[in-house]
């Protein structure tokens, strides 16, 4: 089954503020929640934030969180940035 991911307006407009690095990181990690969804334990420090919330680290510095709507098979990349400024 494959999700449908939609990014965040915010964080598309900070995308142009990350390291190539980790926009890398962040698009491989759109690629692997587009085709197995919200659940990544592959990646690094994944962990579940609450209900339908989860969050891994790109970098050291770098998280990423989303959201997911089971009914609607959509996933929200809400967040990518520092870890120190991450919303959980």
């Amino acid at each position: 089954m494959k999700y449908q991911v939609r990014i965040n307006k915010r964080v598309n407009r900070g995308l142009k503020k990350l390291p190539k690095d980790v926009k890398k990181l962040l698009f491989l990690l759109i690629e692997d929640l587009i085709a197995d969804g919200p659940i990544q334990k592959s990646w690094k420090n994944f962990s579940p934030l609450g209900k339908d919330r989860y969050h891994c680290h790109l970098t050291y510095r770098h998280v990423a969180c989303w959201t997911c709507r089971k009914e609607e098979i959509e996933i929200e990349v809400y967040y990518v940035g520092s870890r120190e400024k991450a919303p959980y």
